[in-house]
């Protein structure tokens, strides 16, 4: 119940700043927050101001002792392949006034040159007409069932209040396989398969066979017994 409610205070508090999500880490001294953005100098605010805000409103809101929380901000690392980054950039494009098709291929690029997988963005509402429909932008590769979809796919949701009513933004993103685990999961795809280069020791084993031997087969010969061609003749 306290990450969700201080996950959506700050959505709301910190839309326009790049917010990509929060970490909560409980330590028996005092319970620190994490907070990743991508405008990291607009939610400290000048000399930390803003984040002692923060940290204010947080601590009346949840009746927690002074000094018992603590608030951090750092930046989103890969920030294309962050689907909270770029739904939040998403929702402030089309607030400005951008159209959807521009916008949103705009997004797709970005993330697509920064070495993921594959992106899928769906936005739904009355885009041009007062019908309201949806319409959906892919590109390259995209898991949509499987264990693969919780651990590779980045999924972020969210809405934009125009003058012709609410708009619905839904993106997902493909991540890389990375054995580091920086840019996406160290796990691989189950359905990744790896060809190994022979070596030594499978040579001395990978001598040719020998061809097969073909052997000719002729049929017995016919024998005849005294008095058979006279039965033949009676038949």
């Amino acid at each position: 119940m306290f990450f969700a409610e201080l996950n959506a205070f700050l959505t709301k508090e910190l839309s326009e700043d790049g917010y990509s999500g929060v970490e909560v880490r409980v330590t028996p001294q005092r319970t620190e927050v994490i907070v990743r953005a991508t405008r990291v100098r607009n939610v400290i605010g000048e000399k930390g101001k803003r984040m002692r805000e923060l940290t204010s409103v947080i601590t009346k809101r949840f009746a927690l002792k002074e000094g018992s929380i603590e608030l951090y901000a750092e930046p989103v690392q890969y920030r294309a392949l962050c689907a909270i980054s770029q739904a939040e950039s998403l929702r402030y494009k089309l607030l400005h006034g951008l159209a959807v098709r521009r916008a949103c291929y705009g997004v797709m690029r970005f993330v697509m040159e920064n070495e993921a997988k594959g992106i899928e963005i769906v936005i739904s509402g009355k885009l041009r007409s007062q019908r309201a429909k949806a319409m959906k932008f892919c590109d390259g590769y995209m898991k949509k069932s499987g264990n693969a979809t919780t651990v590779y796919v980045d999924k972020a949701v969210r809405s934009v209040l125009l003058k012709s009513g609410v708009l619905g933004i839904r993106v997902s993103i493909m991540l890389p396989w990375d054995p580091n685990g920086k840019k996406g999961p160290k796990q691989l795809l189950p359905d990744v398969v790896t060809v190994l280069n022979p070596t030594k020791k499978d040579e001395l084993f990978s001598a040719p066979l020998p061809a097969p031997v073909q052997e000719e087969f002729a049929p017995p010969e016919a024998t005849f017994e005294a008095g058979d061609e006279e039965n033949f003749a009676d038949e």
